[in-house]
């Protein structure tokens, strides 16, 4: 706090905020796309009540990131999220060699750049057919008459 009062003393609050803000929100909105990414695929686990089951959620209600080196450097690792999801004490600089050296980490949902931008449209979960589906896929479902019996956003 004191560095914060310091910096815009010296360059004044309204230049330090034009700085400070627009770091802010990209950082948070690339914080959102990680989640909602590594959350939000098409074979995402989806279970409630008696279903559920933590391991099964770790490993198949979250994502391998597979990111660049460069950009698994500047985000902890954070593409390892299954098993940040199943053993959130290991440290982050050691989530590639736990992934690596264990054979349950080998199987999870694999994400790319590419791939994750692909599943930005998935909002709905499709109760019959237990996978994540766009609204496009709902209303052409709709139009041919293929309404599944339960989807919840």
């Amino acid at each position: 706090m004191t560095l914060v009062v310091v910096i815009s003393l010296a360059i004044g609050p309204k230049a330090y905020l034009l700085v400070q803000l627009p770091v802010v929100f990209i950082a948070t909105g690339i914080g959102f796309w990680f989640f909602f990414v590594q959350h939000n695929y098409e074979d995402a686990y989806w279970a409630q009540g008696d279903e559920w089951d933590y391991t099964t959620a770790a490993l198949k209600g979250s994502s391998y990131y597979k990111l660049p080196k460069i950009l698994q450097w500047f985000t902890g690792n954070i593409g390892f999220h299954h098993i940040h999801h199943l053993s959130p004490k290991i440290p982050n600089y050691l989530l590639e060699q736990a992934h690596n050296e264990n054979e349950i980490f080998q199987t999870p949902v694999t994400l790319t750049l590419i791939t994750g931008f692909k599943q930005t449209g998935l909002s709905l979960w499709d109760e019959d057919n237990k996978k994540l589906i766009s609204f496009r896929q709902f209303k052409k479902q709709q139009r041919a008459g293929l309404q599944p019996a339960k989807v919840s956003v």
